[in-house]
């Protein structure tokens, strides 16, 4: 079975031993008007590949608004190589910069993934209607 693991960050990558670095996790974002545009933000994961997985995997990663709609697609493939019983199973990690996204109303906003017909969700984010009453008290 395949395993994920994803955040929304404001920053990551790979460091010199090769350990994913996940910098600003965050869950929600606050505007005062909609639609909202984020400039900038990371989607950060790795996958842990089930044994029989090997070679060029497509993927289908789309992040979507309350309403199911998907409002920013990210379309790639990786490739995974096979590995020996004697060694931990392929993983891959991912970093994935999601750029100019604009969220047209407060709500839940999910990532639902698909990796070679394998579906599955990812994080949720929440965007939160801000007003400059409510900034002006914190």
């Amino acid at each position: 079975m395949m395993e994920t693991v994803f955040l929304f960050c404001t920053d990551a990558g790979a460091g010199p031993d090769g350990k994913l670095n996940i910098h600003g996790v965050f869950n929600d974002l606050r505007a005062s008007d909609f639609p909202a545009r984020q400039d900038q933000m990371v989607l950060a994961g790795i996958v842990e590949w089930d044994r029989r997985e090997q070679g060029r995997i497509p993927f289908t990663i789309d992040l979507t608004d309350p309403g199911g709609k998907s409002i920013f697609t990210i379309e790639g493939h990786t490739d995974v190589e096979q590995q020996p019983q004697s060694k931990a199973p392929a993983r891959t990690q991912f970093v994935l910069p999601l750029k100019n996204v604009m969220f047209p109303a407060p709500g839940r906003y999910r990532i639902r993934m698909d990796f070679n017909g394998n579906k599955m969700t990812g994080p949720s984010m929440y965007l939160l209607r801000s007003s400059h009453e409510q900034e002006e008290r914190s």
